[in-house]
C-alpha cells in the first residue's frame, strides 16, 4: 500500500477536497527507481485493470483497504493516456480515468477576476463545457460552492452516484473536474455535501440547458455549434442610436400565444421529430410550439402588424408555467419547453433576417426557493442574504440576490452579457427594478434593514445595476436596456458616467396608470380629469420613456383592454383606436402585449391560446388592421420617433380644452424638420368646426383617422385633409378648421408638394 488509510477513508466518505491527491497516476520512487502508481475508486466494481493501449499491455489492480478502492504499480518510466478496464456485474467496460487529466480549464487569473466580480465571460469557464484534453474528448465541469465539504458530478453516466466523480477544490471555492467520454446531450447535476454532512442535488447555475419540467437536471450543450447569418443586422445595430429610431414592441409569452395538437409533433428539416411538450392538464391534447415553429408563424404575424421588436417574457428556465417565467432557476439556460438552445438561436436569427429585433425579459431581482436551484446552494446562504430582512420577498415567495458578494454580482453581470453574446439578442427589459432599489420594498416597519447611512436605498443593488449597464453598452453598442421602474428614482435612463443607473429606456408607469384611469371613465366625466392626459409632459423630458401596455394590465381581474373602456361595443372599439393613436403620437417608444392588437375580450390566460377565433368578426379584423396601419405610419414619420426625449420634439397646440375633452399637439423631426399634428377627441360628441393653430400655411393631409370606415368608425373626417386659413389661433400664424369625429384621433401632416403646386386657397377645400 502506497497511501495512508486515512486518505482513502476520507475519499470513500466523500470528504476529500482534492481527490487528485489520492486517485489517478502518481510517480513514486521505489529503491531509487521511478515507477507509476495508479489508483481508482470504483464503487460496484469487482475487479479492475490498467490498460496501456499503445503498448497493448494490461496490469491487474489490487483492492486496497476497501473492496472498491484499487491500486496498481506500473514498472515503467513514462505513463501516457491509459484506460481502465472495469468489471461490474460480470461485464467489462473500458473507460478513461478522469483523474488522469489535470489540465486546469480555469487559470489563476480567472479565479482572481471572479473573486473581484469582474470576469465578464465567466460562463465560458464555470458550468459544463465540451472539451478535448490530451487528445481525449469529454466535458469539463466547474461550479462555485465555497462552503461545501465535497462536490461531485452525478448523472446517467454514473448512475447518479456521488462517489464516482468527486471534484477538486480550487481557489475561491470553485470545484472542477474533466470527465472523459461525456458529450452534449448528457444529463447531470452537482451533488453537494455541506459541513454537517447534508447532501443537496443541484442543477448547474451556469448550465446552458435543462430538462423539460418537471425534471430538473442540467444538460451538456455546445452553444458554439450554430452558424449565425445575421452579421449585417448586428453591424447596423452597432452603428445606430436606438433612441433616434422607431421602436414599437410586441410583447409575447411564447407558451400562450398559440398552441398545436400533441398528435402532430414538429418535424425538423432532417426528418427527426421534436419532443412533444404538453401545455398542461388544463388544455388536454395541446402542446407548445417549438422555437422553429414560432419563427414560421410569429415572425410573419409581427411583420404584418408592423412592430419593430418582439419582447419575450422570460425564456430562462423556470419550473412552473404559472410564474410566466419570472421565477428563474436556470439563468443561463433557455427554457426547453420550446426546444433546444440552437432552436432559439434560429428564432433570433430569423427575426434579424426579417428586420425584427428581439428583447428578452431579465429577472436579476429575485429567484425561487426550489430545491434544485440557487437557494441554499452549498448548504449555506450563498446567492441570497442569510437575514430574511434583506434576502426574502415574502409576497412573491422568493429570495433576493446578495449583490454585495462579488461572485454573485459576477454571476448576474456575466448573465446579462451572456444573452447578447451567445443569443444575439437586441435588448433586455429588467423586471421589478424598484424591488432592487429599495430595501423597504413591500416590507413593513421592522422587516427591513437600513443601509449604512440609515437610508432605504439598496446601495449594493444600484452599484450592480450601474455595472451591468455600463458593460453591456460597452460590449454591445446599439442595444436596449429597459427598466420596469415605477418610482421617482432620479436618472434611471441617464448614463452611468453622469450618475445615472445606465438604462437607455424606462417604462412610463405614471403615464400608463393615468391614461388607463382616464379611459376607464365615462366620457362625460373626462372633462374633470384633463390632467390625466396632460400631466406626463410635465416630467417626460427627465427620462427616456417607453409607453407600455404590458401583460400586467390584462391579468388578475384587471380585464383586457376592451373591458377597461366604457360604452357599447362600437364605443369600446372607438375608445381603443383613439387610445392607441394617441399613444403612438405621444413621445416615447411603444409596447403592446399580445392580443391587444385585435381586441381580445378575456384576460390573458397563461395556459390557453389567445382568442384567435375573434378574428372572424369584422370589428376585431378592423382593429388589427388599424394597429398595423398605425405601426407603419409611426415607422414612416421621423417626427414621431427621432426626438422622443428632446424638448424640441413636442409642442402643445392646446392642452386646456377640458370642456370638450380635446387635446392637440405637434411632433417635430430633428432630421427632416417636418411636423405631425395630432388632435384627440376623447368624447362621443363630434365637432364639425374645431379650429387649431398650426405653424405653417398650406394643405394638411389627414394621414390617419381612427374613425375611418375601414377601421369600423363612423367615417367622419376631413375629406383627406384641410387647407389652412389666414387666421391666427393658439398663438400660431395659421389655423385649420377641422371636423373632429367622435372618440377619435386624427393625424395630419403638411403636404409640401401639394402646397407648392396649388398655393394657399384661403377658406376653401383642397383642389381635386
Amino acid at each position: 500500500m502506497t497511501l495512508a488509510t486515512e486518505q482513502i477513508d476520507r475519499l470513500i466518505r466523500n470528504q476529500h477536497q482534492d481527490p487528485f491527491a489520492v486517485l489517478g497516476p502518481h510517480a513514486i520512487e521505489v529503491q531509487g527507481q521511478k515507477i507509476w502508481v495508479v489508483r481508482a475508486y470504483l464503487p460496484n466494481a469487482s475487479a479492475a485493470w490498467v490498460v496501456l493501449p499503445e503498448e497493448r499491455q494490461e496490469f491487474a489492480m489490487q483492492s486496497v483497504h476497501d473492496p472498491h478502492f484499487f491500486e496498481c504499480q506500473l514498472p515503467i518510466a513514462e505513463l501516457k493516456n491509459y484506460q481502465l478496464r472495469v468489471r461490474e456485474n460480470g461485464h467489462d467496460r473500458y473507460i478513461y480515468d478522469p483523474y488522469a487529466f489535470r489540465s486546469p480549464h480555469l487559470t489563476d487569473f480567472d479565479l482572481y477576476l471572479f473573486g473581484q466580480g469582474n470576469h465578464h465571460r465567466i460562463y465560458e469557464k464555470l458550468g459544463a463545457h465540451p472539451s478535448t484534453v490530451n487528445g481525449v474528448k469529454g466535458v469539463y465541469f466547474a461550479v462555485w460552492a465555497p462552503n461545501a465539504k465535497n462536490v461531485s458530478v452525478i448523472g446517467d453516466f454514473n448512475q447518479w452516484d456521488g462517489r464516482k466523480h468527486q471534484m477538486q477544490r480550487r481557489g475561491n471555492g470553485v470545484w472542477e473536474l474533466f470527465i472523459p467520454d461525456l458529450k452534449p446531450g448528457d444529463c447531470y447535476k452537482y451533488e453537494i455535501k455541506n459541513s454537517e454532512g447534508h447532501i443537496y442535488e443541484k442543477s448547474d447555475p451556469y448550465g446552458f440547458q435543462q430538462e423539460v419540467r418537471p425534471k430538473t437536471a442540467s444538460i451538456v450543450t455546445d452553444l458554439d455549434s450554430y452558424c449565425w447569418q445575421d452579421q449585417a443586422w448586428l453591424e447596423r445595430r452597432r452603428n445606430t442610436d436606438p433612441l433616434t429610431q422607431p421602436i414599437s414592441v410586441y410583447e409575447v409569452h411564447l407558451g400562450s400565444w398559440l398552441h398545436a395538437s400533441s398528435a402532430e409533433p414538429y418535424v425538423y428539416p432532417d426528418g427527426t421529430e421534436a419532443p412533444v411538450v404538453l401545455v398542461a392538464d388544463l388544455k388536454p391534447g395541446a402542446r407548445f410550439l417549438t422555437y422553429r415553429e414560432l419563427a414560421e408563424k410569429l415572425i410573419p404575424y409581427v411583420q404584418e402588424l408592423g412592430f419593430t421588436h418582439i419582447e419575450l417574457l422570460p425564456i430562462a428556465e423556470h419550473p412552473f408555467d404559472g410564474s410566466w417565467g419570472y421565477q428563474v432557476t436556470g439563468y443561463y439556460a433557455v427554457t426547453s419547453r420550446y426546444g433546444t438552445p440552437q432552436d432559439f438561436m434560429y428564432f433570433v436569427d430569423q427575426c434579424h433576417q426579417h428586420g425584427i429585433g428581439v428583447i428578452v425579459d431579465w429577472v436579476p431581482g429575485h429567484f425561487p426557493k426550489d430545491g434544485h436551484g440557487l437557494a441554499y446552494f452549498d448548504g449555506t446562504h450563498l446567492y441570497e442574504h442569510a437575514d430574511p430582512r434583506l434576502g426574502e420577498h415574502k409576497e412573491w415567495g422568493t429570495l433576493v440576490f446578495n449583490y454585495g458578494r462579488h461572485e454573485v454580482r459576477n454571476f448576474l453581470v456575466a448573465n446579462a452579457l451572456f444573452w447578447f453574446d451567445k443569443y444575439h439578442i437586441d435588448g433586455i427589459r429588467v423586471d421589478a427594478v424598484a424591488s432592487m432599489l429599495y430595501l423597504d420594498y413591500n416590507r413593513r416597519e421592522g422587516e427591513w434593514i437600513p443601509n449604512q447611512y440609515g437610508g432605504r436605498e439598496n446601495l449594493e443593488a444600484t452599484d450592480f445595476i450601474r455595472q451591468f449597464n455600463h458593460l453591456i453598452f460597452s460590449y454591445y453598442p446599439g442595444i436596449l436596456s429597459i427598466a420596469e421602474e415605477s418610482t421617482a428614482w432620479p436618472m434611471v435612463s441617464w448614463p452611468t458616467y453622469v450618475g445615472g443607473l445606465g438604462f437607455n429606456l424606462k417604462w412610463d408607469m405614471g403615464w400608463m396608470h393615468d391614461i388607463l384611469d382616464y379611459f376607464a371613465m365615462d366620457p362625460w366625466f373626462r372633462q374633470f380629469h384633463q390632467n390625466n392626459v396632460t400631466f406626463s409632459m410635465w416630467y417626460h423630458h427627465h427620462e427616456n420613456y417607453m409607453l407600455a401596455f404590458s401583460h400586467d394590465e390584462v391579468v388578475h381581474g384587471k380585464s383586457n383592454m376592451l373591458g377597461k373602456v366604457p360604452g357599447d361595443e362600437w364605443q369600446k372599439f372607438a375608445n381603443l383606436r383613439c387610445l392607441y393613436a394617441y399613444m403612438f403620437t405621444h413621445p416615447g417608444k411603444k409596447m403592446l402585449f399580445m392580443s391587444m392588437e385585435f381586441g381580445q375580450w378575456g384576460e390573458w390566460n397563461v395556459w390557453g391560446d389567445l382568442e384567435w377565433h375573434l378574428l372572424q368578426y369584422e370589428p376585431h379584423q378592423k382593429l388589427k388592421a388599424f394597429v398595423s396601419d398605425l405601426n407603419h405610419l409611426y415607422r414612416q414619420e421621423p417626427a414621431l420617433y427621432d426626438q422622443d426625449s428632446g424638448q424640441g420634439g413636442f409642442e402643445w397646440i392646446d392642452c386646456s380644452d377640458n370642456r370638450h375633452s380635446v387635446i392637440s399637439f405637434l411632433r417635430r423631426s430633428a432630421t427632416t424638420g417636418e411636423c405631425i399634428i395630432t388632435v384627440c377627441n376623447f368624447t362621443p360628441q363630434p365637432h364639425s368646426h374645431y379650429r387649431i393653430g398650426v405653424p405653417e400655411r398650406g394643405f394638411y393631409t389627414e394621414l390617419l383617422n381612427s374613425d375611418a370606415r375601414k377601421y369600423g368608425g363612423s367615417n367622419m373626417g376631413n375629406l383627406g385633409g384641410k387647407w389652412t386659413d389666414e387666421w391666427t389661433f393658439h398663438n400660431r400664424p395659421y389655423s385649420l378648421d377641422l371636423c373632429l369625429p367622435p372618440l377619435a384621433t386624427i393625424i395630419l401632416k403638411l403636404d409640401v408638394h401639394k402646397t407648392a403646386a396649388y398655393g394657399t386657397v384661403e377658406g376653401a377645400a383642397a383642389p381635386a
